[in-house]
């Protein structure tokens, strides 16, 4: 499996949300292209995010990419697949992302072979 990464310094990808009623930006730390066996023309982009300590404003941001913009994108099926992982324990950063990547990708063939 390959993977390309870069930090979201200066990129300018932002995903607006909610917080306590007022409209706020979110600058996710990295994102990556993954061939995850689709090839290299359908990349999955996976938007990262390292947390070591969430509070209530970090759980809203989770929440705007897992609910609504993931699945948003997505669904317009004409910016590509893509998922989001919020990585929290520091010291198994591989493996997590390793298991982040291994269920999105089982997760889209399961969801394929249901449809046939």
């Amino acid at each position: 499996m390959k993977l390309l990464y870069v930090k979201n310094h200066n990129l300018g990808f932002e995903v607006p949300y909610i917080y306590q009623g007022q409209e706020h930006i979110y600058r996710p730390d990295f994102l990556l292209l993954v061939d995850d066996g689709h090839g290299p023309d359908d990349p999955l982009h996976l938007v990262v995010e390292i947390k070591g300590w969430r509070d209530e404003q970090d759980k809203a941001k989770k929440k705007t990419m897992e609910v609504y913009w993931i699945p948003g994108v997505n669904n317009l099926k004409s910016q590509g697949r893509w998922a989001f992982a919020e990585l929290t324990r520091v010291y198994a950063l591989e493996g997590d992302l390793q298991a982040k990547i291994k269920a999105g990708f089982d997760g889209m063939v399961n969801a394929a072979a249901s449809r046939q």
